[in-house]
């Protein structure tokens, strides 16, 4: 028996190879009857057209017929597609704006979160903080130390001055922690009465973060770890004359000292120099407070003389400055309820806010500058 012509399939172009090795056969009975590829080693089946071929044996090779023209594949047909990834904003004004796209799309579609209080920390630094931010860094050019000595995780208590007539210190300090703490903590002011009895002021600060100045509040955030603040004056520090500017006021019964006690946490005393002057208060209107049911009713050099125009602060030179915390939680728990106790921390913190508010003072060149 002659020998048969063997036809070197690895020889083959590479499309043909792919379509004859990958394509399947039916049998009679439906069963998928795969064809050799070269690497086996065997003879691929004849192709249409081909004559029978001897039959085959032990030691024996089937002599294949021609085999049939493929019609070459185009390369992009062997590859898989892939989706191409959606390009990435490149420029910072691109970036904003699918930033905020994505903001008012959670927004309308309600995919954000709100604590028991009503505190929306998105929207606060989203949108609230960027509207403070101006009249922090460019209006009243507020400079911050001691930003270190607020801890960097846990419950804190920040306890300071108040003054300005119009409360925009705690908004002044509330920035001055977000923008420059290491560790980018947020602090929960605790507000009078009379900011939750506003209609819009109410909602808004509520969103900020602010919460009623009570003890059960305090206590719940301060042991969930948050930073809060205080100001123990006021509405007597908020609207006193200008000619008792920088001379602290009572701190009440020194309830922030029980709450910092019960939780443990450390008290942090804050000077706030340049809000006494934004708005020079030289007249307190008695009868049109209790007309319109305010603590006091401030007339100033421009304020209501000029109408709303008297209502624009002046522009002050601010300096924020935390001082060394006093810790709290060396202290046994029954400590909370001895007044003792209480008046004493009360009066340190009241005196080490004082002889800082004093030494911000004399280091101050001018009001303005």
């Amino acid at each position: 028996m002659a020998d048969a012509k063997v036809i070197p399939f690895g020889d083959e172009p590479r499309s043909r190879r792919g379509s004859a090795g990958g394509r399947r056969q039916h049998a009679k009975d439906g069963a998928p009857k795969r064809s050799q590829g070269a690497g086996a080693g065997a003879a691929a089946e004849p192709g249409p057209g081909a004559g029978p071929g001897p039959a085959t044996g032990p030691g024996s090779v089937r002599k294949p017929g021609p085999l049939a023209p493929v019609p070459e594949l185009e390369p992009e047909a062997e590859a898989e597609l892939e989706p191409e990834p959606e390009p990435e904003p490149t420029s910072g004004w691109e970036r904003r704006l699918a930033g905020g796209l994505a903001f008012l799309r959670r927004r309308v579609t309600g995919e954000y979160d709100i604590d028991e209080f009503g505190y929306d920390q998105e929207l606060t630094d989203q949108v609230l903080m960027s509207l403070i931010r101006p009249l922090y860094e460019n209006y009243f050019r507020v400079e911050v130390k001691g930003i270190e000595n607020i801890p960097s995780d846990g419950g804190a208590l920040v306890v300071a001055n108040h003054s300005g007539t119009l409360p925009l210190d705690g908004l002044m300090m509330q920035v001055a922690v977000r923008d420059n703490h290491p560790a980018d903590r947020h602090l929960r002011l605790l507000a009078a009465d009379l900011v939750f009895m506003l209609p819009v002021v109410n909602e808004l600060a509520r969103k900020a973060g602010h919460t009623l100045a009570c003890a059960e509040d305090a206590e719940i955030l301060l042991q969930r770890g948050e930073v809060v603040g205080v100001m123990p004056e006021g509405f007597k520090g908020l609207g006193k004359p200008f000619g008792d500017r920088y001379k602290l006021q009572r701190f009440g019964r020194g309830g922030f000292v029980s709450t910092a006690l019960r939780a443990g946490v450390p008290i942090v005393p804050c000077s706030i120099v340049g809000a006494e002057e934004i708005y020079p208060m030289i007249g307190n209107s008695r009868t049109l407070a209790r007309l319109l049911g305010v603590p006091y009713f401030p007339i100033t050099p421009t304020f209501p003389w000029l109408g709303p125009l008297g209502m624009v602060p002046l522009p002050t030179k601010w300096t924020i400055r935390f001082g060394e915390p006093i810790p709290t939680d060396g202290y046994p728990p029954e400590a909370a309820e001895d007044p003792m106790l209480m008046f004493n921390l009360t009066d340190q913190v009241r005196e080490q806010i004082q002889h800082s508010l004093y030494k911000l003072l004399v280091q101050r060149r001018s009001v303005f500058f």
